[in-house]
């Protein structure tokens, strides 16, 4: 049985092509009221039809996915600003020639990102080459936000052994397009914050959090909330960067001060390479060397 109906076929040509006679054309799309609702953007958009909106960007990255056969991920987030070691070391190298104070600040800092950039990109590529010996059902992929930083490494570790990963971008003023290393038919572009964070849980198995900024955190809580409060099933989350993560949040003070219980402190763990962080996850499901995807 096929998945998906070609929109050429009958009785949805006369309305596509509509559509297409407007893009080609550049022309703006005005209301209609005698165009079919489904095929009326400037329906779409509008305030009344937002529920109909939030299943839209539910329903089309969970059925692109299945037809993919992505039903298990490892999802890596962290910060978007942390660039690859080969553009660090050219920034230092700029910074060192021009002898510049600021400069050379801004480069160790960049400095420091790369090395969480080289581990993310590691630790995917890890997991995408042990991954591919397994049945295609029971695969691991990798699934990030579909930014630059870390989610780029992590995409681009998985590229480096030529397997598939998968990208959940947002919509954002700043960050628009989906880095190079994404499998193209897996990225996908939501407008909602919320349903893109319900599709990063998902699918997840175990999800890796890199040193980050607001969202990173945004992201972190939520899950960690979720599995805390039994709305979602355990799953590893692994906080990379034992000092960075030690220095920004105090995990004990929340339990000193009776606001959270101590056995959540064992919600997470700490690593500090990506060989440790692949390991965690290979312990948390109990399968040696093979991926936790069918668990």
């Amino acid at each position: 049985m096929q998945s998906t109906q070609d929109i050429k076929d009958s009785p949805l040509a006369d309305a596509w092509a509509e559509l297409q006679a407007y893009a080609a054309t550049g022309e703006p799309l005005e209301p209609n009221a005698y165009r079919l609702a489904f095929a009326d953007p400037e329906f779409l958009l509008r305030r009344e039809a937002r529920g109909i909106r939030f299943q839209l960007e539910m329903l089309k990255p969970d059925l692109d996915q299945t037809a993919a056969g992505v039903e298990h991920t490892v999802v890596v987030f962290g910060s978007a600003r942390f660039p690859s070691m080969e553009t660090a070391q050219a920034e230092m190298a700029l910074a060192e020639s021009r002898r510049d104070p600021l400069a050379l600040k801004k480069a160790q800092q960049a400095l420091r990102g790369a090395g969480y950039y080289e581990q993310a990109r590691a630790f995917a590529r890890q997991v995408s080459q042990a991954c591919q010996v397994m049945p295609p059902s029971e695969r691991l992929y990798i699934c990030t936000g579909g930014g630059p930083g870390i989610m780029e490494a992590a995409n681009r570790g998985a590229h480096d052994v030529g397997a598939q990963s998968v990208a959940l971008n947002i919509a954002l003023p700043h960050e628009q397009a989906a880095n190079p290393y994404v499998t193209p038919h897996l990225s996908f572009k939501f407008h909602y914050f919320a349903l893109r964070k319900m599709h990063f849980m998902m699918r997840a198995k175990a999800l890796l959090a890199f040193p980050g900024g607001f969202g990173t955190l945004d992201e972190l809580f939520e899950i960690l909330t979720l599995v805390q409060t039994r709305k979602a099933k355990p799953v590893p989350i692994l906080l990379f960067g034992t000092d960075y993560w030690t220095r920004l949040v105090n995990f004990q003070a929340l339990v000193d001060e009776g606001t959270i219980a101590e056995e959540d402190l064992k919600l997470f763990h700490y690593v500090n390479d990506a060989q440790q962080a692949w390991a965690v996850i290979r312990a948390f499901y109990q399968l040696g060397d093979t991926p936790p995807c069918a668990a």
